[in-house]
């Protein structure tokens, strides 16, 4: 499978991260990628499932970058399902 990144924007370190905090498209982004789910750029302003979730687009291209970045750089080795 080839990730196809729509953000114009490319995060190349966690200091361009402006938010990792939870719910934050950092995060979710990473938490897809540790359930193995596919990258589909979400996020939520007051934390997961706390408010409404903002979907791809309606987010800017910083927040897109850092989804993906989240995705593609995810500290775990994913979710052990066996």
């Amino acid at each position: 499978m080839r990730l196809e990144i729509k953000s114009a924007t490319k995060i190349t370190s966690i200091e361009e991260v402006t938010n990792n905090e939870h719910g934050s498209p950092y995060d979710r982004g990473s938490a897809d990628a540790w359930y193995g789910r596919r990258p589909h750029p979400h996020w939520f302003p007051k934390g997961t499932y706390m408010c409404k979730r903002i979907k791809e687009d309606k987010m800017s291209e910083q927040e897109i970058a850092e989804y993906h970045f989240g995705y593609m750089n995810s500290e775990f080795g994913g979710k052990d399902w066996g």
